[in-house]
């Protein structure tokens, strides 16, 4: 059923209680990968499922496998990621203590992190549950979802499943809301639009608007590349910067698509518009959100915005008041004042942006390297930077760089993670070994937490427990059976990065603040 559904890939590990789930795996033609935690096996289908646009599958065993991976669960759910995990579960927990991986609710447990946590009680309910997660993945906004198969029904003969459903059409819009914002376009003077990941995939008729309108434009970090970075209009991922704020305030017209405004993406209550909020997007939630639109408008992004383009004047005469000087001196404030903020990572990003192919996709971690990175690494395209973004999970990229590299076979793949994230997920190298995936994994050790430390000064709290001490990591590498280099400077990192994506094995690459000399 899952390989008629597209499932090409299942990540996961296989236990007394979930074997059943592996029986036919080869004959249906779905690979598997054998992760060497379940967290790790949640961060690769991410990973695969946003590389590759198609939900990520993770099977897991009973009690502790569901709790290794909820925190996977709760960065898809975080980040609006279609990943379906499948799990055993006891037959019965009420009348009869002490089982294996016995918990006391486990579909109440991971239902905490997800979209919803349900139990299969009947290899028809199992088809039916299936049908219904790839279903909503596709109709209503992508998270993570569970389904749960008592033991007894795992081993129990069971009919064939139903045929494939037709193809469920995503929401789309209504035709009078794209007419009256075609009005509303007309009558501003100064039109910004801002753009979130629900927005990724409609790029070419997001540009085909902004131009239009002659408006200037923002993102979030998971909207970048939306707009092209060196679009004189474009204030880039900004929505961070306190001065964002009195930006959108200048605007007598925002027009907010496929974003929700979290705390992670503004860091404040208010977004700082003054004029009207126009906001586009599939979730009923966040159109009712603190931020107030004056124009909610419940709609697919990329049918919106074609349709929108479709509606609008392509002959570049739109002028609108916004300069771009006045735009590019912004951004150069805003960049140095990152630059500031933590000192000597930007020109590493700047170098480590040159080496890189056009096409890379990037998965990155919580560290001070990818929170500069975010601000001023433009991206030429969309849906090509991956950060957990809303549930904040350390050891993320590695794994999940896995799952986008298995999703892109012969295309680049890169991972930025920090000293401290590393150690939360390393034993996963041994699994891009085993794939022999070509993949770069940059490790930026700066030797303690520093982004809490930076945090602790700032509350005037002295600074404490944030030093661990760290192993070689070279060696550590080596002995998982990976390539591993220490560059001693820009040049060489530059030139360890080409030799990793050329490599037949994963290259973790070394970096500290001394590289800057």
């Amino acid at each position: 059923m899952l390989k008629e559904r597209g499932v090409d890939v299942i990540f996961g590990i296989p236990g007394v209680h979930n074997q059943e789930m592996y029986r036919g795996i080869e004959e249906a033609g779905i690979a598997h990968v054998l992760a060497r935690h379940e967290q790790g096996a949640g961060f690769m289908a991410d990973g695969y499922a946003r590389a590759s646009g198609k939900p990520g599958v993770a099977y897991v065993i009973t009690g502790p496998g569901v709790c290794n991976i909820m925190t996977p669960m709760g960065q898809a759910y975080s980040d609006s990621v279609p990943m379906l995990v499948m799990s055993s579960c006891l037959d019965e927990v009420a009348a009869r203590r002490g089982q294996l991986h016995q918990m006391k609710d486990q579909q109440a447990a991971a239902a905490t992190v997800c979209d919803w946590s349900e139990v299969a009680v009947s290899a028809d309910a199992a088809y039916g549950l299936v049908d219904r997660a790839f279903a909503e993945f596709i109709s209503a906004r992508p998270r993570s979802k569970h389904i749960q198969v008592p033991i007894a029904q795992l081993e129990a003969v069971a009919s064939p499943a139903p045929a494939k459903l037709s193809p469920v059409v995503a929401t789309g819009y209504r035709a009078q809301d794209v007419a009256q914002l075609v009005t509303m376009l007309g009558q501003a003077q100064m039109p910004l639009f801002v753009f979130g990941g629900g927005a990724a995939q409609a790029s070419e008729a997001a540009r085909a608007v902004v131009s239009a309108c002659g408006a200037a434009s923002m993102s979030s970090y998971a909207g970048r590349g939306i707009i092209a970075g060196d679009d004189p209009l474009n204030y880039g991922a900004c929505l961070a910067r306190g001065e964002s704020a009195t930006v959108l305030g200048k605007a007598d017209l925002v027009i907010a698509i496929g974003t929700e405004f979290a705390e992670v993406d503004i860091w404040r209550s208010h977004l700082g518009h003054t004029g009207d909020l126009v906001r586009i997007d599939l979730d009923p939630e966040v159109l009712s959100d603190p931020q107030r639109a004056s124009h909610p408008m419940q709609a697919e992004a990329g049918a919106f915005l074609s349709a929108l383009a479709a509606e609008l004047p392509q002959d570049g005469t739109r002028q609108s008041g916004w300069k771009a000087e006045e735009v590019a001196a912004t951004r150069a404030r805003w960049r140095a004042e990152t630059d500031a903020e933590r000192p000597g990572i930007v020109p590493v990003c700047d170098a480590l942006r040159a080496a890189v192919p056009a096409d890379t996709m990037i998965y990155s971690d919580m560290t001070q390297f990818a929170y500069v990175a975010k601000e001023v690494w433009d991206m030429d395209r969309p849906g090509h930077w991956h950060h957990p973004y809303g549930f904040g999970t350390l050891g993320y990229a590695t794994p999940a760089a896995i799952g986008g590299a298995v999703a892109r076979q012969g295309k680049p793949t890169l991972a930025i993670i920090g000293d401290y994230g590393f150690h939360y997920t390393m034993q996963e190298l041994g699994v891009a070994v085993e794939l022999g995936l070509s993949l770069p994994i940059i490790l930026w050790d700066n030797g303690k937490l520093g982004e809490i430390e930076d945090s602790m000064v700032r509350a005037q709290i002295a600074p404490n427990a944030v030093v661990a001490r760290n192993p070689d990591f070279v060696k550590l590498a080596e002995a998982f059976g990976a390539r591993a280099v220490a560059p001693g400077d820009l040049a060489q990192m530059q030139e360890a990065v080409s030799d990793a994506f050329a490599a037949d094995g994963p290259t973790l690459i070394y970096l500290t603040p001394a590289i800057l000399g």
